[in-house]
């Protein structure tokens, strides 16, 4: 049986790499124009060709997004984008345009993906789908683990799902309260967000966000009724954010493969997941109809996070330290956990800390400093620490 796919976003070339590293099998990216995140920084031509290097030479993939709702005006832009970037080395389109996946299919030969903005929800659909030579369907945020599991059965098609990130307020991201509010369209890559706002009602406040999707605990299950790719929003996610989801989901799937996730395993990875969010999160429509516990309408709080210290960039031989950018305050004292795209992790107390010439500090207070940490040996580009717990 073939293992199911992790999928990754990556809104620029560091990203890609990093969660790559951190055991995503694949990534999905935007170029410049047709993406529906305008607002992320997105890959130039060439900056696709490089994540397409990168990621062939560790045998993995990028899919690359083309799913913006085309009007007319754009789609003698598109093809000619599409005849551009076909030579990148994309190993496959998402779009939400069917006639960009003939397009694609017929001109080019290319795997096509249709998007989740297409909010596929019915075996039937997914059927046409796949005799038009579609390979994979996204399919809509709001079905059930039965009707995943019927589409699959009887179209016979790959089907990816979302297992976390944000939720769109409506139906898989077709909005239109960007539209009516601001003047962006979520459609064609402006979304403002415009349902996370909170509005003022005589007086009252209110909100009409979802929590994020956290599937987590439910990946065995998705394993088993045959999904093909899991799939984590989040192309404008932190370095952060994402090393600590894939690499958490990364486990879990080779631990589901390996029957060796047990009870107390899968409690330390959705505390880990848990903290690294700003939000709650739920499982949404999976096992039930979402409801107003899936919801918030009052008293929302985002809490910044505040427990990833820094980005690893180097080692200091002579000194024996790791060298670290540092992101979030940390002192003399600090329980701190090491942890790797390999997944080692380490957990010291930090005993000395330095600036980059060696000079002692107490504490570490400024984001963007080149600090250092003594540790016995040097680790893997891109590790990373997290706070564990402050000194007493």
């Amino acid at each position: 049986m073939k293992k199911i796919e992790l999928l990754s976003p990556a809104g620029d070339l560091e990203r890609l790499k990093v969660t790559l590293l951190y055991g995503a099998d694949a990534v999905y990216i935007g170029g410049k124009e047709f993406s529906l995140r305008a607002n992320a920084t997105n890959f130039s031509l060439d900056e696709i060709k490089e994540a397409c290097l990168f990621a062939h030479k560790l045998d993995k993939k990028v899919f690359l997004t083309v799913n913006m709702v085309m009007h007319e005006t754009d789609l003698e832009k598109v093809y000619d984008y599409i005849d551009k970037v076909i030579n990148c080395g994309i190993d496959a389109f998402i779009v939400s345009d069917y006639n960009l996946a003939h397009y694609i299919k017929e001109k080019h030969q290319k795997e096509v993906h249709i998007s989740t903005q297409d909010s596929v929800t019915n075996k039937v659909t997914a059927k046409l789908l796949k005799d038009l030579g579609v390979k994979r369907i996204v399919l809509a945020r709001e079905l059930s683990k039965k009707e995943i599991k019927e589409i699959i059965d009887y179209s016979e098609i790959d089907i990816e799902v979302f297992i976390h990130g944000a939720m769109c307020t409506c139906m898989s991201g077709r909005c239109a309260l960007s539209n009516y509010t601001t003047g962006r369209d979520a459609n064609r890559g402006g979304c403002a967000q415009v349902c996370r706002f909170v509005f003022d009602s005589d007086g009252n406040k209110f909100t009409m966000a979802t929590k994020d999707l956290n599937m987590a605990k439910y990946i065995k299950d998705l394993i088993d009724i045959g999904v093909a790719s899991l799939k984590v929003e989040g192309r404008m996610r932190s370095l952060y954010y994402l090393a600590t989801v894939i690499g958490t989901y990364r486990k879990i799937i080779d631990d589901c493969y390996n029957n060796s996730l047990t009870d107390e395993k899968m409690q330390s990875y959705q505390r880990i997941l848990n903290n690294v969010a700003n939000r709650e999160s739920t499982t949404q429509y999976f096992m039930k109809e979402a409801d107003q516990n899936d919801q918030y309408f009052v008293g929302r709080q985002e809490v910044s996070n505040q427990e990833y210290l820094g980005l690893i960039t180097g080692y200091d031989k002579d000194n024996k330290c790791l060298i670290l950018k540092e992101r979030n305050y940390f002192e003399i004292g600090d329980k701190i956990e090491i942890f790797t795209p390999k997944g080692d992790s380490y957990q010291i107390v930090v005993e000395e800390l330095f600036d980059e010439d060696m000079n002692e500090l107490d504490v570490a207070r400024h984001p963007e400093q080149v600090l250092k940490i003594r540790f016995p040996k040097e680790v893997e580009p891109y590790s990373m620490i997290r706070l564990i717990e402050k000194r007493k």
